[in-house]
């Protein structure tokens, strides 16, 4: 579905989990779908989806209302909600493109289960080899290998963003974009992703 623009690294990491770490992380998939689930309306009914715009509107409710998520996957929701909107509702191929809207009423977005899920240095980390990362009840740590050359560019490039996957019933795996471009969001080129519905009204 996306093409990048530019010419960031990125790395995928795969997660052996046990049943109940994947338990965790199936409950947290479903979470932060409700949180990007309750933020569609906001920009259906508002039309803005610009990621600070955005934040200003709906943090504060977010908060009341998932408070189990915690403040920074609250922000980092919002990021995903306005990255998809951007994808939509921007791209020039996308035929949800704002400008051939008109004075139509806005799409409204779904999404399901198997979203992505989207982190920061905040909610995730990796020191000595291990692994940390936020889920509703606690940090969950997974031992993992890097090669030299990356563990290099996680010391030298800036982390753009992290995203957990579900690549099957019973697997996810993390992917990490590195570098020094501003914006990387990418562009509509194909069909929408498995896990996003848009509701025309």
């Amino acid at each position: 579905m996306y093409y990048n623009s530019y010419m960031n690294f990125k790395l995928c990491i795969p997660l052996n989990t046990t049943e109940e770490q994947l338990a965790r992380l199936l409950l947290l998939q479903g979470a932060f779908a409700k949180v990007c689930n309750a933020l569609a309306p906001v920009v259906q009914k508002t039309k803005v989806w610009n990621r600070v715009a955005l934040h200003h509107l709906a943090y504060r409710s977010l908060r009341e209302k998932f408070p189990e998520l915690g403040s920074q996957m609250a922000c980092n929701a919002i990021y995903s909600v306005s990255r998809t909107c951007r994808i939509l509702f921007q791209s020039p191929q996308s035929p949800f493109n704002q400008k051939l809207l008109d004075a139509k009423p806005m799409p409204l977005l779904h999404f399901n289960d198997t979203c992505p899920v989207y982190f920061d240095r905040h909610t995730l980390s990796i020191k000595g080899g291990q692994l940390s990362m936020f889920t509703l009840d606690g940090r969950m740590r997974f031992a993992i290998s890097l090669k030299a050359e990356d563990e290099e560019k996680f010391k030298t490039l800036k982390l753009r963003e992290v995203v957990l996957n579900r690549t099957s019933a019973k697997q996810f795996e993390l992917n990490f974009t590195l570098g020094e471009s501003q914006d990387d969001a990418p562009i509509l080129t194909n069909e929408l992703p498995d896990y996003l519905m848009v509701s025309p009204t």
